[in-house]
């Protein structure tokens, strides 16, 4: 089964990369470059498999999405990965704290992010992806 995965980041650049090793895993993929507008899309009712959120935006952080999706009960089961170009173990620990699946530091690899995912999807007991050979 495909599974959707939307991408928040500032960085198109960044976004195209991380959609493109998604697509490698077998996951249909939708990018925004502001978490207002996924925001929205999630308060309209559609919803993705999981979310991949960059820690690091201007206007609405990741961290602040990761606050306003995991306290929302009918988001409770929703995968979660954090993405940042900084590896402080005072960011890593708060998003963990606030909700966080899994994090993964960019410049991702493709290894990096199917581990993230594999995390995410067994933490809420969903159907993890197939492992690439």
């Amino acid at each position: 089964m495909t599974k959707h995965v939307w991408i928040v980041d500032d960085d198109e650049e960044m976004a195209r990369a991380v959609s493109l090793m998604l697509q490698m895993l077998g996951c249909q993929t939708r990018h925004f470059l502001q978490a207002r507008l996924a925001a929205k899309e999630l308060i309209e009712g559609k919803c993705p498999d999981l979310l991949v959120l960059d820690i690091s935006m201007p206007d609405v952080t990741g961290i602040m999405m990761l606050e306003f999706v995991r306290r929302r009960p009918e988001w409770a089961g929703l995968p979660i990965i954090m993405l940042s170009s900084e590896a402080a173990d005072v960011q890593i620990d708060e998003a963990f704290r606030l909700g966080a699946d899994a994090y993964a530091t960019k410049p991702v690899s493709l290894a990096e992010l199917e581990t993230a995912l594999q995390t995410a999807f067994e933490k809420h007991g969903k159907i993890a992806l197939q492992k690439i050979n």
